[in-house]
């Protein structure tokens, strides 16, 4: 059976898992679904048409399902958010539902959003991803498996970021970042994110080598994307990890509009 606080307010339509705990001042809208074992704290807010899976935590003051931000919205239309399980939105998150008929903003498993953390209508988020204190991804934005956004990084709508990417604190891309790379400032990318890749127990000394060579052959001065992807296309020996790397710069090279934007380009530290 859940546990609702008397002074939770939760709509009668709303499907409650088992052991679901809604705090004094919650508010759960109609059209919503909250998976076993969800753990609402009070004053948290979960608005129509959001679904989520079992063992979330969503701390005080966060809003999850509010109407996008997005002046062509329709306010008649369905439009939904999608949560997976064992998520984390700690006090004063927002994630909007999604613009357009039937689509959804989706977050999926094991991601951990610190305080004030944001992410716009229609945003895909991929399991693992950390979005730390005030960082935000704007609308149509798409984050990769285990990506972590330090604190106030901002993302501009439409972009893309690679699995297991990091930016460090402060920074922002209005340009796709490729995965596995480290990230500073406005679309200044680094170098590759050689802690992480060491640590990643899937990903053996063969994989490191060869996204090391994927990353050299797409930021050799003078190539670009599109000469990039020929050269890595030669190399149908490279396991999954590095493909995962060649198949982001394919995506970047046939992407359309809008989401027809730039790969980050390497920035030396001088």
């Amino acid at each position: 059976m859940p546990k609702i606080h008397p002074m939770a307010i939760v709509d009668p339509s709303a499907q409650l898992g088992e052991d679901v705990e809604v705090g004094a001042g919650c508010i759960i809208e109609s059209d919503v679904t909250i998976g076993a074992g969800c753990v609402l704290r009070p004053h948290c807010i979960i608005r129509q048409f959001t679904t989520m899976g079992s063992n979330n935590f969503v701390d005080s003051f966060t809003v999850i399902g509010g109407l996008p931000q997005d002046y062509k919205f329709d306010p008649a239309s369905k439009t939904y958010v999608r949560i997976g399980n064992d998520n984390v939105f700690r006090e004063g998150v927002t994630i909007n539902r999604a613009t357009g008929e039937g689509n959804a903003t989706v977050i999926g498993n094991h991601t951990y959003w610190f305080t004030c953390a944001h992410a716009g209508h229609n945003a895909q988020v991929a399991d693992e991803v950390i979005m730390a204190n005030g960082s935000a991804l704007g609308g149509w934005s798409c984050v990769g498996r285990k990506a972590n956004l330090s604190a106030n990084v901002v993302i501009h709508q439409f972009c893309w970021i690679g699995d297991m990417a990091i930016i460090q604190g402060n920074g922002g891309s209005s340009t796709h970042i490729p995965p596995y790379t480290m990230n500073a400032n406005i679309n200044h990318l680094i170098g590759l994110n050689k802690v992480g890749l060491h640590r990643a127990p899937w990903i053996s000394d063969l994989d490191r080598e060869q996204i090391k060579e994927a990353f050299r052959i797409t930021y050799h001065p003078g190539v670009g994307p599109a000469a990039a992807l020929e050269q890595m296309d030669r190399h149908p020996e490279w396991g999954a990890a590095a493909g995962i790397f060649r198949e982001f710069i394919r995506k970047v090279v046939h992407a359309q509009p809008p989401y027809k934007r730039p790969l980050c380009r390497i920035h030396t530290r001088g």
